[in-house]
């Protein structure tokens, strides 16, 4: 059972570390781009804004609301995908989460 104090402490660590590298937006995208039907709703938003925007704010909500889990985690591949292709130092982010996947296995 993943630890609901933990996942809030490495979100909270996570937008830390997306503010340090200047990824953390202060303007929401358009509201069509959050009715995409794909994954990481790769057609609307880049995967930046799609940590800040849908990942980091439903699981503050679902672990603030108290409201059930989902059964598995498994963001941290398409992180090492995105960042592999930009040029920031990006080990603190995709470290954080791994380490929120792994709250999940």
């Amino acid at each position: 059972m993943a630890d609901r104090e933990l996942l809030l402490s490495l979100l909270t660590n996570l937008e830390t570390e997306m503010r340090e590298m200047d990824l953390w937006e202060t303007q929401s995208p358009p509201a069509p781009a959050f009715e995409s039907q794909l994954p990481f709703f790769y057609d609307t938003m880049n995967f930046g804004q799609w940590l800040q925007w849908v990942f980091v704010a439903r699981f503050r909500a679902i672990l603030e609301g108290q409201h059930p889990l989902p059964p598995n985690c498994e963001v941290a591949p398409m992180a090492e995908e995105y960042f592999a292709e930009l040029d920031v130092y990006s080990d603190p982010v995709v470290g954080l989460l791994r380490r929120f996947d792994e709250e999940f296995k």
